[in-house]
């Protein structure tokens, strides 16, 4: 396998890093302190990503997006990685489950969301139906050419800075050997829709200024072309488009560790104890070699995937141990950065503990460690007949 880079993905890199560097990172402090981005910020830094041809980079070149294949795209997730949370999605990458959109739908959602004039977010969680997706209560009932919609879903991302949601709902049950299972359906719904609710949810220690929200449906009637797909297909549409957002969380787990690397080896080089830089002492020295090890594994697992997935190769055990390791690896890189820096570690005056609260998060968003081990074992088994 050829880790080299080519000469189109050195410039993504160089492009990507350049805007991170100039028209994100100096905004951190703000949005850290505010817990919000001002919209005027937010209008520029799209304005400035649609100009540099870096928004829906993951959309296909002949729907107006930039067309990258896997491992280019995994390499951009890297470089957004640095940055913010909060600011880096800015940088939008559209659902790629909106090009399962058909007839007026494309016009209405998907091309508009390439070109930056609508924004969407994606809803699957609810209060008792986390990591059991199946077990969800939101209902869809048909009504002649209409579905009433009924229910509430929460930890819904950037709600509050979307203008339609991609939603899942049970649309009636089937019987599996560990009991009765809702059958899932997609949906399209505007926010202005009558019926519907957003509310901003509890402040989260990671991810400042990146809200979560938690929609509340009250016989919210929407015409049956907002369907997403065929009526009980949504697990399979699930499954068929959101298989790479695992690799988009390993690959910005990368990036951001690769920043936190950065900050560690420089205070270590510089910091001065007993007489010499604390970089020179074993007890840091192999800290630093514990993190730049991790680090690279991680990468290697992450980049293996995405160039399976573009052969068409891509298992989700591939992508569920990048997933793993790498978000895995990120906390633990973070939490060893904080004890370089000792004390001031976990002051707000630097960004190492806001990576470090920020880290937390990616254990459990786009599935769970126990989740991905437990796809890993599933798929070590099943050949077995175990």
């Amino acid at each position: 396998m050829d880790f080299e880079p080519t000469d189109e993905q050195r410039m993504i890199v160089d492009t990507v890093r350049k805007f991170v560097t100039t028209e994100l990172e100096p905004y951190e402090d703000e949005v850290e302190r505010l817990d919000e981005v001002p919209e005027a910020l937010a209008a520029q830094i799209r304005g400035k990503a649609l100009e540099a041809g870096l928004y829906a980079a993951n959309m296909p070149e002949e729907l107006g997006g930039g067309g990258l294949d896997a491992v280019a795209m995994t390499l951009v997730e890297r470089e957004l990685g640095r940055a913010s949370y909060a600011l880096q999605s800015l940088v939008a990458r559209p659902s790629n489950i909106l090009q399962a959109c058909e007839g007026e739908q494309r016009e209405r959602y998907l091309l508009p969301a390439i070109r930056g004039e609508r924004h969407d977010c994606l809803a699957m969680t609810e209060p008792e139906a986390g990591s059991d997706v199946r077990s969800m209560t939101t209902r869809a009932v048909r009504d002649g050419d209409t579905y009433v919609i009924n229910g509430t879903k929460h930890f819904i991302s950037h709600a509050d800075v979307a203008d339609f949601v991609i939603l899942f709902a049970a649309t009636g049950t089937e019987q599996t050997p560990r009991g009765p299972k809702s059958l899932i359906t997609g949906f399209l719904v505007d926010f202005d829709t009558p019926g519907l609710d957003v509310r901003r949810g509890s402040a989260c220690v990671s991810h400042r200024g990146y809200h979560q929200c938690e929609l509340s449906f009250t016989d919210c009637r929407i015409p049956a072309a907002q369907r997403l797909g065929a009526e009980g297909h949504g697990f399979g549409l699930m499954g068929e488009w959101l298989g790479a957002s695992r690799l988009s969380v390993a690959a910005t787990s990368v990036g951001r560790g690769h920043r936190v690397l950065e900050m560690a080896t420089r205070w270590a080089a510089e910091r001065t104890q007993f007489g010499r830089t604390i970089g020179r002492f074993q007890g840091i020295g192999f800290q630093l070699a514990d993190m730049a090890t991790e680090l690279a594994a991680a990468e290697l697992l992450t980049f293996r995937a995405a160039a399976r997935l573009d052969r068409g190769t891509m298992t989700d055990q591939d992508a569920a141990m990048a997933k793993l390791y790498a978000s895995e690896a990120l906390g633990r890189i973070t939490d060893k950065a904080v004890q370089i820096f000792g004390g001031m570690g976990l002051m707000a005056e630097l960004p190492i503990e806001r990576f470090w609260r920020d880290a937390r998060v990616e254990r459990i968003w786009d599935g769970t460690s126990e989740i991905q081990r437990h796809i890993i074992s599933r798929s070590l088994l099943r050949p077995l007949g175990s």
